[in-house]
């Protein structure tokens, strides 16, 4: 499986987490969340390995020490993709980044 398989399926799996949590009056906060999920493993799915914002993740260690695992995300990433409520796919991925690098997301 390449990277940007690995990290599609990740999002896919948290986007599809967010369909299954029902809350009381959250406003479709989740609904919009799930989507803007589902919509950035789509994205990323046509990544190429070398994209630089998968390669971010590579030096993050998030395929593994050499970059060559299925994607395991760290504490920033989990933050980041669980709060994501909408934006575009890039964004996301710009926002990973950016929890990575220790910048304000």
């Amino acid at each position: 499986m390449s990277r940007s398989e690995s990290l599609a399926e990740y999002l896919r799996d948290q986007g599809r987490r967010k369909l299954d949590r029902v809350e009381v009056r959250d406003g479709g906060r989740n609904a919009r969340s799930a989507l803007a999920l589902l919509d950035a493993a789509v994205y990323t799915r046509s990544l190429e390995d070398d994209d630089p914002l998968l390669l971010a993740l590579v030096e993050a260690g998030c395929f593994g020490p050499y970059g060559c695992g299925e994607f395991r995300p760290t504490g920033e990433v989990t933050g980041v993709v669980r709060s994501w409520e909408s934006g575009e796919p890039w964004q996301l991925l710009m926002s990973i980044r950016s929890a990575l690098q220790g910048a304000p997301v």
